[in-house]
């Protein structure tokens, strides 16, 4: 499968997405305050936050998810997506060509033909 072309155009939705996040911490003076280390500890915070929402259930899928759950969810995907949005935007690491690349990684370490309908970890193969 060919892999996507990894130059996203300027008005894409991750570029958007960074622009927002960005404006909203600059009208807040908050780049003092978002160094590479803290955004990582506050993105772990969310996630773990995320995972709460999860914890006791048996799979947590859609039909174990009440509505106030759900949106619990949602906003905190939301933070979460934020200050990853973020960490990248400080490190000057384009998300997308980071995606396209680890995907690449990805399709060679868990070839489909060996690792189809398998959770083994690529050294267990």
């Amino acid at each position: 499968m060919p892999s996507p072309s990894p130059s996203p155009t300027p008005s894409s939705d991750l570029v958007a997405l960074r622009d927002i996040v960005r404006q909203f911490a600059e009208e807040r003076d908050w780049q003092q305050f978002h160094t590479p280390k803290n955004l990582a500890m506050a993105l772990s915070v969310e996630v773990a936050e995320l995972v709460e929402h999860f914890q006791w259930l048996k799979t947590g899928e859609q039909d174990e998810l009440d509505d106030a759950r759900r949106t619990g969810v949602r906003h905190e995907l939301a933070d979460s997506l934020v200050y990853l949005i973020r960490l990248a935007d400080r490190l000057d690491v384009d998300l997308y060509d980071a995606v396209i690349e680890k995907m690449q990684l990805n399709r060679e370490k868990y070839p489909a033909d060996k690792v189809r309908g398998q959770s083994r970890k690529y050294d267990q193969y």
